[in-house]
C-alpha cells in the first residue's frame, strides 16, 4: 500500500504515559516499522541508521526482521541524530498513511528508554551540556587555554582516550566576548513597529558571537528594534537527541517564561541556528501539546531568512546593496528543510545583484556531536562527501550554510580552503556594513 497525496502530519509524543517506556510495546512497534523499512529501503542513502538496519536484517539467519536480536537494534539507534529527513523527504508511509511511520520519533523513544535505564555515557552527557560547558569555558582564563589544547596533537590523543573524541574532528573555539556580554553594543532602538528579540543559541553565544553581531547589524540596517535575550538557557535540542526529556522539560519551563514576555511585548524571536528554531516550531509543541504559552512562542519564532523574506514581501526589506556576492554554494541545513519554509535563504541572497546561488540539499552528517565522536566521525565524513565533492569540483569562491557547525564541518573536510561563511554575514557584507557601524 503506497503513500498518498495528503499532507504529512506529526503526532504528539506521549512521553508522560508509562506505556511509552514499556520495552515490550516498544519492541513490537520497532519491529513493525523495521519490517516496513526492510520492504521499502528508500532511505538507504540518507544516514547510517538505514544501512545498519538493512545489514542486520540481511545478515540474520532468516533474512527478515524476526532474525534480528532486540539488542542489535541499538546500533541503528546510535546512528540516528534526528535530522528528520527520512520523514520529510523519503518515507511514503508517514501519517496520515495507515502505517503511520515516524522513524525519527521512534528512534527518540529508543533514546529516551536508554537514558531512563542509565545506559547513556558520561561523554554524551557532557557533549550535550552545551550551556554548562560554555559557561565554564568562556572566560579570559580558560578560553585561550582550551582553544590551544584543542589544537594540540598530544592533548587530542589524551581527549580521544579519555572522552572518545575523534582526534581529527575539529572542535569549535570558545571566546570570553560572548554575544550576551556584548548585548549593549548589539541592541538598537528604532521608531519602527518591527521588533526582534535574538535568541543567541549556545553555539553562537559562546563560539561564534560574530554571527549575532552580523544578524543585529542587518536588522538595524533595516530600522528594526533589536534586543538580545540574556537569561534564556539552551533550547534543549542536544538533550532531546540524548533522550533526556526531563532536562528538555526543565529548559522549556525556563525559556517559555522568558520568551513569552517578548512575544507579549510584540517582538518576533529569531535564532540563527535552524535546530533551535525547529525545537520551538515542532519538537517542543509535540512534547507539550497543552502548553498554550509554548504555542504562542512557536507562532512567533523565525529563521533569520524567513523573517527577512517576510519583510521583503511587505516591501520593508532594504535592497540598497553596495557589494556583489558572485557564485555561492549553499548547503541547505536539514533542520531548516524540516521547517518547510522553502529556500528563503537562497531567495534573499539572490536579491543581491550579480549573485548566483547553487543549492545542495544533502546532510552534512555533523549534528553537533555525531561528527566529533570517535565511533562516528568517519561516518560523518562519508555523509558529507557529496557536498565536499561539489565544493571542490566547481571551485566556488563562497560556501555557506545556515548551520554554522555543518558549514564548518564541510569546509574543514574540503581541499578548496574555502571557509564557510554564514549567509547572514554575506547579507551584511552585501549591504557594506562595517563591524563598528552600530557600536
Amino acid at each position: 500500500m503506497e503513500g498518498g497525496l495528503r499532507r504529512p502530519i506529526r503526532h504528539t509524543i506521549d512521553w508522560q504515559n508509562s506505556d511509552y517506556y514499556n520495552e515490550e510495546l516498544f519492541e513490537k512497534e520497532l519491529r513493525r516499522v523495521a519490517d516496513a523499512c526492510h520492504g521499502c529501503r528508500r532511505c538507504v542513502s540518507l544516514c547510517n541508521s538505514f544501512p545498519t538496519l538493512f545489514d542486520l536484517i540481511d545478515e540474520s539467519e532468516t533474512f527478515e526482521v524476526d532474525g534480528v536480536n532486540y539488542n542489535q537494534f541499538e546500533k541503528v539507534v546510535d546512528h540516528c541524530y534526528l535530522c528528520d529527513l527520512c520523514f520529510l523527504t523519503k518515507c511514503p508511509y508517514v501519517p496520515p498513511h495507515d502505517w503511520e511511520i515516524d522513524f525519527p520519533h521512534l528512534m527518540l523513544r529508543a533514546k529516551v528508554i536508554r537514558f531512563k535505564k542509565n545506559k547513556t555515557s558520561m561523554r554524551d552527557k557532557v557533549l550535550t551540556s552545551t550551556d554548562l560547558v560554555g559557561k565554564l569555558v568562556s572566560n579570559k582564563i580558560l578560553s585561550p587555554i582550551i582553544n590551544y589544547l584543542n589544537s594540540h596533537k598530544l592533548f587530542r590523543y589524551f581527549l580521544s582516550f579519555i572522552m572518545s573524541i575523534h582526534i581529527k574532528a575539529k572542535l569549535p573555539k570558545y571566546t570570553n566576548l560572548t554575544a550576551k556580554s556584548e548585548a549593549k553594543n548589539l541592541e538598537y532602538n528604532s521608531s519602527s513597529v518591527n521588533k526582534v528579540a535574538i535568541f543567541t543559541t549556545c553555539y553562537h553565544n559562546y563560539n561564534e558571537p560574530k554571527i549575532i553581531n552580523d544578524l543585529s547589524s542587518v536588522l538595524k540596517h533595516n530600522n528594526i528594534t533589536v534586543r538580545i535575550i540574556k537569561n534564556e538557557v539552551c533550547c534543549g535540542m542536544p538533550k532531546l537527541e540524548l533522550g533526556d526529556l526531563i532536562s528538555v522539560q526543565n529548559a522549556m519551563k525556563i525559556n517559555a517564561t522568558i520568551l513569552n514576555r517578548y512575544v507579549i511585548d510584540g517582538y518576533k524571536i529569531i535564532a540563527p541556528v535552524p535546530s533551535c528554531v525547529l525545537m520551538y516550531k515542532q519538537e517542543l509543541p509535540l512534547l507539550f501539546p497543552d502548553n498554550i504559552i509554548l504555542k504562542k512562542i512557536s507562532e512567533n519564532i523565525y529563521d533569520p531568512f524567513e523573517y527577512l523574506f517576510m519583510l521583503h514581501k511587505q516591501g520593508e526589506l532594504k535592497t540598497d546593496f553596495k557589494n556583489y556576492l558572485g557564485s555561492i554554494l549553499y548547503q541547505v541545513a536539514c533542520h531548516q528543510r524540516v521547517q518547510n519554509i522553502g529556500l528563503l535563504t537562497k531567495k534573499i541572497l539572490e536579491l543581491v545583484p550579480k549573485t548566483d546561488v547553487k543549492t545542495i540539499e544533502r546532510c552534512s552528517g555533523h549534528d553537533g556531536t555525531y561528527g566529533v565522536k570517535k565511533e562516528t566521525h568517519e561516518i560523518a565524513v562519508k555523509i558529507a562527501k557529496p557536498i565536499v565533492s561539489e565544493l571542490q569540483k566547481q571551485s566556488y569562491p563562497i560556501f555557506t550554510s545556515d548551520c554554522s557547525l555543518a558549514g564548518n564541518h564541510i569546509s574543514n573536510l574540503s581541499d578548496s580552503k574555502v571557509d564557510a561563511t554564514h549567509p547572514i554575514t554575506l547579507i551584511k557584507n552585501a549591504y557594506g556594513i562595517k563591524n563598528s557601524e552600530y557600536k
